[in-house]
């Protein structure tokens, strides 16, 4: 695999979505840029003679193979971004993916497995706050019920997004047959940091996940005029939530974790009025479980004293928490042992981490060499990127025989 054929692939779906001047995406779940992205696989599936379907969930599935076999080999990620992310998270794995299809058939290999490239919806959540939500249906870790009433910031609901899009919602939920026919599944991705750049390898395989949620805190106080209320008067929710995001940096440098506060909601949101309430979205990661719930157990309670210190309220909501992943299985031994390359973990939550308590689960990282992800800077070499389609053949060529 040329770095040039990569490319000529990669050029078809990267102008989909740019959004802007600064080089990033917007291919929000079900929106008219995700629906274009979509049509792209299916199109690059057809010409490969793979069959295509749709699950319950709205994940796309391209099969070399009966889509009803047992013990398939499944490969993929996800189209969707963040707001105006970069390209390579989730693409990276689906174009790859595909790639390595060509190069088992340019091998002589004949797959005795089915083989299939998948695209998981709404993995990074941008659009309805619950990352990984397709491969969360798909195993149960998230109710249907609760799926459709998730709304987006315009107040769409998931609902009618998928039903716009000519999905039958009534049938969203687990899929245990689907699951109970997938033997293996590996999942290639960019990677969100600068370890293998450091290494000098342009390819690595991941050993676990950290476990990570997020979290919304919600603050509410007592709306009033900017100009005639006085300092002494106020009980200003801003005020706490400011103090709040301090605490997190402050707790997370001292747990050894990561805390982020990256998206805010205020009411009434204008210039000249103390605000009524607010909503403070927290990313919260550590190395293992008791950190991370010692990390958000601290936020919370640091919250709580400043809101008796302003006079307001604050209340901290689970919206979603992965737990510690180990990639500890066959697949994982056998990418570790036999591709020759870097083992390291990571801190980003993937549709893998969901996967990997039902299926024997594998990840690949290719370099990326900004260590830059979600932002636009986010990058990896053709020639890198043709190397991890090699490692990828290379590893689906053994399980599918």
């Amino acid at each position: 695999m040329t770095g040039e054929r990569f490319a000529a692939l990669w050029g078809s779906l990267s102008p989909i979505g740019i959004a802007g001047g600064d080089g990033g995406y917007l291919r929000h779940s079900w929106t008219d840029a995700d629906m274009v992205c979509r049509e792209w696989f299916v199109e690059e599936a057809i010409d490969r003679d793979l069959e295509v379907e749709v699950d319950r969930n709205g994940n796309l599935w391209a099969w070399w193979g009966a889509p009803d076999g047992e013990g398939a080999v499944v490969t993929g990620s996800h189209l969707d971004s963040v707001p105006h992310g970069g390209g390579y998270d989730g693409p990276l794995g689906v174009v790859s993916g595909l790639l390595a299809i060509d190069r088992l058939r340019e091998r002589g290999v004949t797959p005795t497995r089915p083989l299939a490239v998948v695209v998981f919806t709404e993995e990074e959540g941008a659009r309805f706050g619950v990352p990984c939500l397709g491969s969360r249906l798909l195993t149960g870790a998230f109710d249907p019920a609760q799926a459709l009433r998730l709304q987006d910031r315009d107040g769409i609901h998931l609902a009618e997004a998928m039903g716009k899009a000519g999905l039958d919602v009534d049938t969203l939920g687990p899929d245990p047959d689907r699951l109970a026919r997938i033997g293996a599944f590996v999942e290639l991705h960019v990677e969100q940091g600068r370890a293998l750049d450091v290494l000098d390898a342009p390819v690595g395989v991941a050993s676990g996940i950290w476990p990570h949620g997020r979290y919304r805190l919600d603050f509410s106080g007592e709306g009033n005029h900017a100009g005639t209320t006085r300092m002494l008067d106020r009980h200003d929710p801003m005020l706490t939530l400011a103090h709040t995001v301090l605490a997190a940096d402050e707790a997370a440098r001292s747990h050894g974790a990561h805390a982020t506060v990256g998206r805010v909601d205020v009411a009434p949101n204008a210039t000249n009025a103390i605000a009524a309430r607010a909503s403070a979205w927290l990313d919260a990661r550590a190395a293992d479980t008791d950190t991370l719930d010692r990390l958000v157990n601290a936020i919370r309670q640091r919250a709580e004293q400043r809101a008796m210190h302003d006079g307001t309220h604050v209340a901290l909501h689970a919206e979603s928490v992965t737990g510690e992943v180990a990639f500890a299985g066959d697949v994982s031994r056998l990418a570790a042992l036999e591709l020759g390359v870097p083992v390291l973990p990571t801190a980003a939550g993937h549709d893998a981490g969901v996967l990997s308590k039902h299926v024997d689960t594998a990840m690949l990282f290719v370099r990326n060499p900004t260590g830059i992800s979600h932002a636009p800077q986010e990058s990896a070499t053709d020639a890198d990127c043709a190397a991890g389609v090699e490692k990828l053949t290379d590893l689906l060529a053994r399980l599918c025989q």
